[in-house]
């Protein structure tokens, strides 16, 4: 037991060096938690331990993954985080050894962002706005309409992550300027556009939620709610907006937050946009990220020199 409890205590070793060194966010460190945790338990059952696992020992476990049916995306990602920790063991001297170095991930082609088009995203915004006026409406009904219809304008307008959206501060609303600061994954900061639209849209949700719960309205976040975090989850915003796409005769399935954030980067890049701009708006630190996108430059590309080029129609 005492064993077993010396290993797992190698986990929170590994996850504090990627929390204060490497600026790990936390949703980072509860995946790596998981899969390292599922690791040592089969190891355990093994009756084995990471100080001692070899590589065919790991193979074996990834071998075990996939007879479990685990997609090839996860199995990638359970492999980088053996590497990583058994990098770490190394690094530490708590091994002499690094036995996942050598160990190879699984192929897989990287799969297209999943977008919605422009008219789709107006059909979204403008069965959001409907009825946002009706002073015939409920209050409590016509604030959660414009909050959604403010989400929806702000995510369009900046391609935020979720997570920052939905915990952005109250003083965004009184911005005058046409950037705002966000703190993105690691805590890093940077500047993302805020349209008039948005605005408009942020004046009109937090004037409702004044008249409705002016308590909330004086707590510290953009979008407050009884949550433990104080403001509004991502797993509600997801709920409300598969609310909205149902309305708008968009199949559910292909909405969510993280679709409009594509949405807004394939967008810019279909009307010119610069791939490392595009970087910059999204808080990708590496450009190799966005490059998912480059499937975007592909066609832009090829309807150029269709359209541009003397021998284009030949």
């Amino acid at each position: 037991m005492q064993a077993a409890n010396r290993d797992f205590g190698l986990i929170e070793l590994f996850l504090d060096m990627l929390a204060s060194e490497r600026g790990a966010a936390r949703n980072t460190i509860d995946a790596y938690r998981r899969d390292l945790s599922s690791y040592f338990g089969w190891l355990s059952a093994k009756g084995c331990s990471p100080l001692s696992a070899d590589t065919e020992t790991i193979r074996a476990y990834l071998a075990a993954l996939a007879d479990q049916g685990l997609a090839a995306s996860s199995a990638a990602r359970q492999l980088s985080a053996l590497r990583q920790f058994h990098r770490f063991l190394f690094s530490e001297r708590r091994r002499a050894d690094d036995p996942a170095a050598i160990l190879e991930g699984p192929r897989r082609g990287r799969p297209l962002p999943k977008v919605l088009s422009v008219a789709e995203v107006d059909r979204l915004l403008e069965v959001s706005r409907q009825g946002l006026e009706d002073a015939s409406r409920p209050i409590g009904e016509r604030l959660r309409a414009a909050r959604t219809f403010c989400l929806l304008e702000i995510l369009y307008a900046t391609g935020l992550r979720v997570s920052e959206l939905v915990a952005l501060p109250k003083s965004a609303a009184r911005t005058r300027e046409a950037f705002i600061s966000v703190r993105g994954k690691g805590g890093r900061e940077r500047l993302v556009p805020l349209t008039p639209k948005a605005r408009e849209a942020m004046a009109a949700y937090r004037s409702l939620l004044q008249e409705a719960r002016p308590a909330a309205a004086r707590l510290a976040w953009l979008f407050p709610a009884d949550s433990e975090s104080g403001h509004m989850t991502r797993q509600a915003f997801a709920r409300d907006l598969k609310t909205a796409a149902a309305a708008a005769g968009i199949p559910v399935r292909r909405v969510s937050p993280h679709v409009l954030r594509h949405a807004f980067a394939s967008h810019l890049l279909q009307n010119g946009a610069d791939l490392r701009v595009v970087q910059e708006l999204l808080g990708h630190t590496d450009i190799s990220t966005t490059q998912i996108y480059t499937h975007v430059l592909d066609e832009r590309m090829a309807a150029m020199v269709r359209d541009l080029h003397p021998l284009g129609d030949g």
